[in-house]
């Protein structure tokens, strides 16, 4: 058929007119093929005296792949993944690693292997790999292996805004305790101690605002141990782990679990055990069930 591709049956037969000695014009004509066809098909696969059939078929298999070109995606699409990763880089991703988590987030299946990210973002493959790396060290992304393909995959969880929440979250208390050691350690009447004083304070409202109200640094504190232990913890134990007297520790979680937080709350399960849990109102009674043999 005049356009189509040479089939291998094609290639069996201009392999045994060559060995016959006939001419490109004539194996044109038996093949209903324009003569340039045949005689560039001939001249890119070894020419006359080396021209294979089944070689020259491997070939232009192999040239295919090489050639084929990554698909057009939609210029609003584009737009949005692109907006999306200058956003990341704004807030303090590298480059590379914004552009591979934005684009891990708006592919449908939330799966990327390192191939189709190499022809998605046109990179090298040591840039893609490097800038997995980092989004791993954030808990951004998590990887694993196609057993049947031999291949990486790169996922992107459904949660991970929770785990970039709890991050954040943790970072800021964190920050506060530290700057509050700080004036102590310099005196509230210093230079130092006083604008560790202002940051104590900047991140506990900071803190504040995530939890959705306001919190005591204690509350906060506990939150943090709950969130750090993943456990469910009594105030026995959470007060031998922070350094605290009982009552101070008992008062810090009735707040904490007074504070209704969105995602998590501070959550009293059994007379004085607590531990963080889900917002009831965030997942609905069947994502609850459905989701009750990961949790």
């Amino acid at each position: 058929m005049p356009g189509a591709r040479l089939t291998h049956e094609d290639r069996g037969d201009i392999a045994a007119w060559l060995a016959d000695g006939l001419g490109y014009a004539e194996m044109a004509r038996r093949l209903g093929r324009p003569t340039s066809t045949v005689s560039r098909e001939v001249s890119r696969n070894g020419g006359p005296a080396g021209y294979r059939a089944d070689r020259a078929q491997r070939a232009t298999g192999q040239r295919a792949r090489r050639s084929r070109p990554t698909p057009a995606v939609p210029a609003p699409t584009h737009d949005f993944v692109s907006d999306f990763a200058a956003l990341m880089e704004h807030t303090g991703l590298p480059r590379m690693a914004a552009r591979v988590f934005a684009s891990l987030v708006t592919t449908d299946a939330g799966v990327l292997t390192a191939a189709e990210l190499v022809r998605l973002l046109r990179v090298s493959p040591a840039s893609v790999s490097k800038a997995v790396g980092y989004l791993e060290g954030l808990e951004l992304v998590r990887r694993d292996r196609d057993p049947a393909r031999r291949r990486e995959r790169y996922h992107i969880d459904d949660d991970v805004w929770l785990h970039t929440w709890l991050t954040s979250a943790r970072t800021n208390v964190l920050l506060a305790d530290l700057a509050r050691r700080g004036t102590s350690v310099f005196g509230p009447t210093t230079a130092a101690g006083a604008r560790l004083e202002h940051m104590r304070r900047f991140f506990v409202r900071l803190s504040e605002d995530m939890a959705g109200g306001p919190t005591s640094d204690d509350a906060l504190t506990v939150f943090a141990a709950l969130v750090h232990t993943r456990v469910p913890m009594t105030v026995t134990a959470l007060a031998a782990g922070l350094d605290w007297p009982p009552a101070r520790t008992e008062t810090a979680l009735r707040e904490a679990a007074a504070a209704n937080t969105d995602p998590l709350v501070v959550h009293h399960i059994a007379p004085d055990t607590y531990t963080v849990t889900a917002h009831p109102d965030r997942l609905t009674p069947t994502q609850r069930e459905a989701l009750k043999p990961h949790t």
